[in-house]
């Protein structure tokens, strides 16, 4: 995450040292990944997120925030979804700014997923996108990403209209993104 917010603020380790007076060594090796951004002092920690204009909270939060399977992440948003009031899961989402701190922590899988599903029901309640992620609605993963029992049915039958099937019938905000999701909505 600190590489995304210094990419951003346009800033390189060498300047972000210079006006947090935060020591390069110590700055380098948080960006790198090898020391945790959790195990800094508090007073790097502070002077960081005012330099990021990000607080100290957020920091250390994403710091300890474990990266779930994507598929078990897909199944919790799909369960919200069906159990909350789609307005409500739309506001929350937007609110805590979650696609942006995944876009950040560089989980593209999970920024790509859940503006899809912000976007498909924004769609299906008339509801106009929200233009702060058109950054990201510009980009897309390489190649399609299908459900995994799509690709284990794909593995184990030669048949290649499955794949075929699969994107006629997937949700446009999420083929956007070159995801193949079709039911989001049917999970239990």
């Amino acid at each position: 995450m600190l590489k995304s917010l210094l990419e951003e603020k346009n800033f390189s380790i060498y300047k972000c040292s210079k006006l947090s007076n935060i020591p390069y060594t110590t700055l380098s090796e948080a960006v790198r990944g090898k020391t945790s951004i959790a195990k800094c002092s508090a007073e790097t920690v502070y002077r960081l997120a005012q330099i990021l204009d990000v607080s100290v909270e957020e920091l250390i939060e994403d710091a300890m925030e474990p990266r779930n399977d994507f598929e078990a992440f897909k199944s919790t948003i799909c369960h919200q979804v069906k159990t909350t009031d789609e307005l409500d899961f739309i506001v929350s989402v937007l609110t805590a700014d979650t696609i942006r701190r995944y876009w950040r922590k560089r989980w593209y899988l999970e920024a790509f997923y859940l503006l899809a599903m912000v976007d498909y029901l924004s769609r299906l309640n008339d509801i106009p996108l929200c233009t702060k992620y058109n950054d990201i609605r510009s980009r897309s993963l390489e190649k399609p990403l299908y459900p995994r029992d799509v690709r284990l049915s794909m593995r184990l039958d030669a048949d290649k209209n499955i794949e075929y099937r699969c994107i006629e019938k997937a949700i446009p905000e999420f083929l956007r993104f070159n995801i193949i999701e079709y039911e989001v909505r049917d999970v239990y």
